[in-house]
């Protein structure tokens, strides 16, 4: 059996920014940054994935993963919406984090 997967530069983008979110929030924790911002970002971005590959293992033939989210969002399903909201905050992360680290070398 194959399944439709999203393309590989999509899957390098996704863990690019996986990974670079996980070493700015660990990096904010050691300099006592936005702590508890960083370790929800940290908890997120161990969480999300990992909550999302094991839903996505019984998609139907024919639908990616993207399109598969958003299927189950449309239904309702408890962890789409935990993977929405993971991925919203990790991008609020990312701007608060651009923001305070801006405004301090400006200083």
């Amino acid at each position: 059996m194959y399944w439709e997967a999203l393309p590989n530069w999509c899957w390098v983008i996704y863990y690019i920014f996986l990974l670079t979110t996980l070493g700015t929030a660990i990096f904010s924790v050691v300099k006592r940054k936005m702590e508890s911002l960083a370790i929800l970002a940290i908890g997120f971005t161990v969480s999300v994935p990992m909550i999302s590959l094991i839903n996505s293992i019984g998609r139907t033939e024919g639908i990616n993963e993207l399109e598969h989210l958003f299927s189950q969002l449309q239904q309702g399903a408890m962890w789409s919406i935990f993977t929405i909201i993971g991925y919203l905050f990790l991008l609020v992360w990312w701007i608060l984090f651009l923001i305070k680290n801006r405004t301090k070398t400006k200083l």
